[in-house]
């Protein structure tokens, strides 16, 4: 299953996706609020890719590629939890809500779930700001909630209900008025 936006095209993970990803999950710019510190070793990523393989289509989390390379990852490591990752050299472009909002929207035409959910670490504005755009809304907070090296990370908590994404792209695709 791919999926196309005018400017991505979101797939399921491959083998051959290893070293474009350790690019990604090994920078510790894209990693800074991710799940785990960078990678060190191309092993670690294997790992990682690995699992991401074996999801398979029933937890629909892709890779991302931008003119035919890959730059990240989008989709649903584990449902309904959305969770995304771009090599900072995509970033500030629009790239994340194309890709996020494609994974959303087939997630929404494709299964039956009500509701999706992300956990965001309260210093990541650019993941919040993104998030709130898509129709997010804020549910919770826990401090301490996640333990990435030595360091204690807060959880803000967030979710999309089927009924607000699917109003908010009735709207987003009306004429405007003229």
């Amino acid at each position: 299953m791919e999926i196309v936006t005018a400017r991505l095209k979101l797939r399921p993970a491959r083998p051959d996706d290893l070293e474009a990803m350790h690019t990604v999950l090994s920078d510790p710019r894209a990693t800074r609020w991710w799940s785990t510190p960078p990678h060190i070793s191309l092993d670690q990523t294997a790992a990682w890719l690995d699992s991401m393989i074996a999801n398979g289509p029933d937890q629909p989390d892709f890779v991302v590629e931008r003119e035919g390379r890959v730059i990240g990852k989008a989709g649903f490591w584990r449902l309904p939890e959305i969770g995304y990752i771009l090599h900072p050299d995509h970033w500030g472009q629009g790239l994340a809500h194309e890709a996020t909002s494609a994974a959303i929207g087939h997630v929404f035409a494709t299964g039956d779930l009500d509701e999706l959910t992300a956990d965001v670490d309260p210093e990541n504005l650019a993941s919040i700001r993104l998030l709130e755009r898509l129709g997010f809304v804020r549910t919770g907070f826990a401090e301490r909630a996640l333990r990435i090296g030595d360091e204690w990370k807060d959880s803000i908590y967030f979710a999309l209900s089927r009924a607000v994404w699917e109003t908010d792209q009735r709207t987003s695709t009306q004429p405007s008025p003229r």
